[in-house]
Order: structure tokens, then sequence, then C-alpha cells
């Protein structure tokens, strides 16, 4: 008996195969939260002056800390995929049965594809700093104005199925230069939240656990008042002789400590590092 013959697989299928298995979802699902959650911290702490390579956050703490700068721009993400679909199959459900309706949301297409043409003009144009742009303008203008292109001729097909010859290709890359400008906001969004996080609290220091940290030498701590206390000297093996108050953990990593001073601001004040080894005594107190 003669066998049948193997069906003929598409050339591109090995292709996209090799590329699944070399980038492992998982893995750059990862990577991204890991990058996000840097923007973020480096952000909340550099508004406090602490340079994150200082800080030494775990792998653990930046993956943490990425869910800080994803909630908003994913909840954005999910709400215009959410509209953008239903839209779609509206669209679609009308068939032949209003061809004067269709034919207007055809206009419609043409109308969300210039919209969005000029979208991603004006952000490449923030991009080269030809107008004073923002951190989240540019990203936004340039990704959102592609990804409106590209729902806007896919609204046109839908009522006119008619596709240009070599579009395919052309969508292949529109696609991935909305990747990027979604990465890219994200990032930018992300330090932005970090940032405004970090003013946030620093008016609100109450928010962190109160310190009392006793010390054998004198700490400064620049021009916000810390009040210090000299320890009685008792015990001559006693060698503690300081006690300051007012003071409040930023951050511990390892055997490090932060300490922020109640009053701080960007003008006055620094943050303190302490080990957290016999070199101190600390004690943490009820906010």
């Amino acid at each position: 008996m003669e066998e049948e013959p193997t069906p003929a697989r598409p050339p591109w299928g090995s292709w996209l195969k090799a590329v699944a298995g070399f980038v492992a979802p998982t893995t750059l699902l990862t990577g991204l939260l890991l990058y996000f959650g840097y923007a973020y911290s480096s952000s909340f702490y550099g508004y406090f002056g602490i340079d994150l390579a200082t800080l030494g956050l775990s792998t653990q703490d930046l993956l943490l800390h990425s869910a800080a700068g994803l909630y908003m721009p994913l909840a954005v993400a999910l709400a215009a995929g959410l509209v953008g679909a239903v839209g779609l199959a509206w669209i679609s459900s009308l068939g032949d049965a209003r061809p004067g309706l269709v034919r207007r949301l055809g206009h419609v297409g043409v109308g969300l594809v210039v919209c969005g043409g000029a979208l991603f003009v004006l952000g490449m144009l923030g991009g080269f700093q030809v107008w004073p742009a923002g951190p989240l303008d540019t990203p936004l203008l340039f990704g959102g104005g592609l990804l409106l292109v590209v729902y806007g001729r896919t609204v046109h097909l839908k009522t006119t199925g008619h596709p240009v010859p070599g579009e395919l290709k052309a969508l292949v890359i529109v696609v991935a230069l909305v990747a990027l400008g979604c990465f890219w906001a994200v990032q930018a969004y992300a330090q932005t939240h970090g940032r405004d996080d970090g003013r946030e609290l620093a008016g609100h220091l109450w928010h962190r656990p109160t310190v009392v940290v006793d010390t054998a030498e004198r700490l400064y701590f620049g021009a916000v008042p810390v009040k210090e206390t000299s320890l009685p000297a008792g015990d001559p093996a006693q060698k503690f002789k300081y006690r300051y108050r007012g003071l409040r953990l930023l951050a511990q990593s390892g055997n490090r400590m932060f300490l922020i001073p109640d009053g701080w601001s960007r003008t006055r004040g620094i943050v303190m590092l302490v080990p957290a080894d016999g070199s101190v005594r600390v004690a943490f107190r009820p906010r």
C-alpha cells in the first residue's frame, strides 16, 4: 500500500517554533517585570537621593515593586482592547442589512487612520524635541497613533474587504512599533509613578515605622532637627552614648537600614545609612 503523503507545513511554522523555544514566555515576562520594577524603584528612591545600586534590592523586591507601575497601564490596555473588540464585533454583525451605515463606518475607519497617522507624526516630532513633550507624551502618541492606524484600517477592511498588496508585511512592522511604544510608555509611566509615590511618602512620613537608634558616635542629619539624648554613663562596658528619636525607616536591604528624619524635604535633611549590626542598637515603635 502506498503511504499517504505528509501534509506540507507552512514555511513560517518551523521559524515560529524555534523563536518560541528560544524565548520562553515566562522568561520574557519575568525580564519585563524586572525592568519595570527597576524603573519604578529607581525613581522612587531617587526622589530621596538614594541610588538604587546602593540600596541593593533583590530580584524578588524588584518583581514586587513592578506591580505598582503596571496596574494602571494594564487596566487601560485591557479596557481599550475590550472597547475595540466590541466595536469590531458590532460591525461584523451588521453584514449586508444596513449598507448605508456600513459605508459610513468605512469612512470612519479612514478618519481613524488619518488621525492615527497625525498622532504618530506628532509623537515623532516630540521625540526629536521639536516641541516640549513630556515623558509620557512621546510614547503614547507614537504607539497610540500607530494602534489607531491599525484599528482604523481593520474597520475599513471589514466594511470594504479590499486589502492592499503587501499590507501584511507592513502590518508586522507596525505591530513591532506598537509593541515598542507600549514598552516605552509603561517604562515612562513606572518612572513617573515612582517619583510621584516618593513625593507622596515624603509628605506623609508617618506611614513608615518609627525607629529609635542608639549609637556610639554622634550622627548628623542636616538641617532637620532630630532629638538627640546623651545616654547615662553607667556600666563601663556600655558602648552606646547617644539616642536618636524622630526617625523613620525608609528601607532596609540586607544588613543596612536607611533612616529618614521626620520633617525631611529635598531642600533640607538627609537619609542616613545605618548598619544593622552590633555597632548600633535599634528599637521599633508603633506609628
